[in-house]
């Protein structure tokens, strides 16, 4: 037997949950149509992200330190992307910038190579960001 306290709890219950099922249905408007298609996940590519080897050391070829990846460049489909490789210097001091074709660095979870030895790449020209 139900006391009159705990009928009255379980009627304020039943119209409380009645109207949020009520006040729901009326939020939601009419109902809607949807379509489930199923996709399967496959790798499309492999690559490199450009956050992680910003700031990288990068190598000559014979295991020399040369500097590191300042930021990567984006040309176009044809023309690939550039390495802006930050070299030379001394605490900082002196560093200047080179473009470097993407083809030219060899990449693994150790290093970065450029395919070039010092003098090579002494003779590059220096890299400046155009100003807009």
């Amino acid at each position: 037997m139900m006391t009159r306290k705990a009928a009255t709890l379980a009627a304020a219950m039943l119209l409380a949950s009645g109207m949020g099922a009520t006040g729901l249905a009326q939020a939601q408007g009419s109902p809607q149509s949807i379509s489930v298609q199923r996709v399967t996940t496959a790798q499309s590519g492999t690559g490199y992200r450009a956050s992680k080897l910003t700031g990288a050391d990068v190598y000559d070829t014979s295991g020399s330190k040369i500097g590191t990846v300042d930021d990567i460049v984006l040309v176009t489909p044809d023309q690939g992307a550039f390495a802006i490789v930050s070299v030379g210097g001394f605490l900082g001091m002196g560093k200047h910038l080179i473009a470097v074709p993407f083809s030219e660095l060899q990449i693994s979870s150790k290093q970065i190579v450029l395919q070039a030895d010092k003098d090579a790449i002494k003779a590059m020209p220096e890299f400046k960001y155009a100003h807009d």
